[in-house]
Order: C-alpha cells, then structure tokens, then sequence
C-alpha cells in the first residue's frame, strides 16, 4: 500500500489553477481555495514521511489515517473536476443580438450559482480536511516514531547458511578473494576497499559473510556489521567497536560519533583488520563510516555490500554481482525442493521447473523462494503456483521476508517513482500497447 500515491500530486495543481485569474473568483472564495491548498501541501508533506517507512513498521492507527487522507484527496479531485468542467463549460456567445444578450446574462446566472455552489463544497471540504488534521495532531507521536521500531532483518537467516549448503558460489569467492589479495592498486589510499554490488536478492550479504569467515584468521580482528536503509550512524560505530571487544566498549553508548570514531582509529592503529560493512545505501553514510577507517595499515582490507551504483564506485574497487547460471538455479531449486534429487530432463516436473527457473532470472532469493512454496506439493500443483507467481496469495514466512528484502529499494525510490512503479505493476508481463 503506497500512501503517497493519492491524489494530491494532481489535485495540489488543480487548486492552483483554480486561482488564476480567468476563473475571475470571488475573493471569499479564492481565500477559501488557497487556504484548503495550504492545508493540503502539509498533509501532503506528512504522506511523503510516512510513506518511507516500511508498511509492516508502521503503527495501525497512522496506516488509517493515511487511507482516509488518500480517499479523501479522491472524493476532493473528483469534485474540483466537475466544478472545472461546469465552469468551463459555459462558453461565451455572441452578444450582438437580442437571443446572444439573454443567452450571455442566462449563462452569467449560471456561472455565479455554480461559484456558489463550489464555495459551499469548499467549506464542507475544508471542514473534512480540517477532521483529517486533528486526527494526524493526535497521532503525529505515533507517526514520528516509525522509524524507531527495530525488526529483524530477514537476510541475517541467509548469514548462517553453511558453506557447502550454498550453490553457485564458489566462482564468486574465487573473484572476490583476488580483488581482496591484490596488492593496493588505489595510489594513495591505504586501506583497499572492495563494493560487492548488485539488486536485491542476488546473495550480496551471503557472499561477503563466506569470504568474510574464509580470510579473518589471516587478519588481526574485523567484524561484520549490518548497516541498513536508515541507519543510526552512531550505532553502526558503536557495532563496529563491539565486533573489536565487547568487553572493552561495553560501556562506549554514551559517547557521540566522534569520541566512538577516536576509539576506534586508536583501537585499530598498526593492525591488519578486515571489516565487512553490509548493505550501505547512500554516500552519507559511507563517508561517515570511512572516517573511522583512516589511516590505517596497508593490508587492512573492507568489503562493502550496497544496491546502488553510486555508492559502490565513490568507495573504490567494484565487484558486480551476477544471477546464478541455467545450471546452478536448476540445482539450487532442486536442492531446496527435492533434496537435490530429480536433475534429469525426464522429471516430471521439468517442463514447468524450466518455465518457473525463467521467471526467477537466476536470484537466489526468489528461486529459493518458489521452491519452498513447491515442497510437499503434488505435480499438478507446480503449474498452480508457477501461475500465480507473485506471492499475493501465499503468506508463509518465507514469502513474507521476501517481500520485505525486495521491498528495500522500492522504499528508496523517490515518490513520484513509487507511484509509477506501483501503476506500471498492474499490467500483465510482457504486455503490449
């Protein structure tokens, strides 16, 4: 549900027109539009905040407020449309004869009842406007204190997965571990930073934990520290100083960012050290990071998972992740399904294992995902769920996570993506103008 994707964006627009001179409107009336325009663009405004936080992060009464805002911005275009088309719609005739001189005064009585009217819609609309705003008053404690909720992040379960239990993954370690082992090819910087980067799904959190556990004995300390969308930078430090010695900064939450960056450059002066820093999403929050990094040894090495591009290449040397081949989603999905039994073309699910392996494009996660939907399922019931692709009518905890993974980087979009993204998901795949 995208609570920023009502009608303000188009109605906003229309109350302006509204004003411009051509209406020529009564100056009671004009204060009455400009007024319900102000009302609107700050209410507007507490849509776009809510709408950044995850749906299942919000509170029951903020999700209710919101929809009544979106259904009202509705109720108020629909009306305003009318209006316009009334008011427009009474053309100018020509005066220079008797009839044009009654049909003028006859459409002059007209437009001034229509004003008249829409002047009394105004007040009942600035009265529901007004309601809808002293119900976000006595929730604006709840709905500033989204973010603050803390949910377990699903990939953590993905961290834990035993190196041979993972597929395809291998070649990726091999990759990687040569970035790492290169010598410092970036002149200048001591530290050698590696972005593993990629869209969601992909095992970017997978891989780096596995070449994380293969080469920390070969360093002095390291850790691996989760990040996040919307991290509190404070306890990103204070986590990467806990992964150093809890014991020792046990007590290190009541320092600031700078006092926990000190702590941390002296811990780590003269040590080789090897971090992973997961899932970082903007350049802010890299430089911040990178602060408590400098200066430090020449072999130290990091690796950095993110989404985005940017980020990625603003932190050094980049390491593109990739879909898993034909061949090792057919054995990742079989695995998960049949304990890695059945890879033979003559299987009967083979024709609709090919179709639904297609549709997964080689992400782990959403083939990992299918395949827990298939297990203990009958054969005819693959081609039910291959059908239904999408997850809108499964609600297993596999699926769940999923959705939320994946929902990440619809939450980062800017909002006017958001809403384009969410029009352009009701059209069928593939589907043709």
């Amino acid at each position: 549900m995208e609570f920023a994707t009502g009608a303000l964006g188009t109605l906003l627009p229309k109350l302006g027109e509204l004003l411009l001179d051509e209406y020529n409107l009564h100056k009671d009336l004009r204060k009455g539009i400009k007024d319900l325009r102000d009302e609107l663009l700050v209410i507007q405004a507490v849509l776009l905040k809510v709408s950044d936080v995850p749906l299942d992060q919000l509170d029951q009464l903020v999700k209710i407020w919101a929809n009544d805002v979106r259904e009202l911005s509705y109720a108020i275009q629909d009306s305003l449309d009318s209006f316009m088309v009334r008011v427009e719609g009474v053309e100018p005739t020509k005066p220079h004869t008797f009839f044009g001189f009654i049909k003028k005064t006859y459409k002059k009585v007209t437009k001034l009842k229509i004003r008249r009217e829409i002047a009394n819609d105004i007040k009942d609309v600035k009265i529901q406007v007004r309601e809808v705003k002293e119900r976000y008053d006595r929730y604006k404690d709840v709905i500033g204190n989204t973010n603050a909720r803390t949910e377990v992040d699903p990939r953590v379960l993905t961290m834990y997965t035993k190196i041979s239990d993972l597929v395809g993954i291998e070649k990726s370690m091999d990759e990687l571990t040569e970035m790492l082992s290169k010598g410092d090819d970036l002149s200048g910087q001591k530290l050698k930073v590696v972005s593993v980067v990629g869209f969601g799904g992909l095992g970017k959190t997978t891989l780096a934990k596995a070449v994380h556990d293969k080469l920390k004995k070969n360093f002095d300390c390291g850790g691996f520290v989760p990040v996040g969308q919307s991290p509190d930078t404070k306890k990103v430090l204070r986590d990467i100083l806990l992964e150093l010695d809890r014991e020792l900064y046990k007590a290190s939450a009541t320092m600031d960012e700078w006092q926990l960056i000190n702590q941390l450059q002296k811990f780590l002066v003269r040590k080789r050290y090897f971090f992973v820093m997961d899932d970082i999403w903007d350049i802010r929050t890299w430089e911040m990071i990178k602060c408590a990094f400098m200066d430090s040894h020449p072999e130290s090495r990091l690796i950095m998972t993110t989404r985005i591009v940017d980020v990625a290449t603003k932190a050094g040397g980049i390491y593109n992740m990739e879909p898993l081949s034909d061949d090792n989603s057919e054995i990742l999905f079989y695995t998960r399904t049949c304990g890695g039994e059945g890879l033979t073309s003559s299987n009967q699910h083979a024709e609709v294992t090919n179709k639904i392996l297609k549709k997964c494009g080689g992400v782990p996660l959403a083939i990992i995902t299918i395949a827990s939907l298939l297990v203990g399922k009958q054969s005819e019931d693959w081609s039910k769920v291959y059908d239904a692709i999408g997850f809108g009518h499964e609600d297993s905890e596999v699926v769940q996570n999923t959705r939320k993974i994946l929902s990440f980087s619809h939450y980062d979009l800017p909002s006017h993506l958001k809403t384009c993204l969410l029009y352009l998901s009701m059209f069928p795949e593939a589907w043709k103008t």
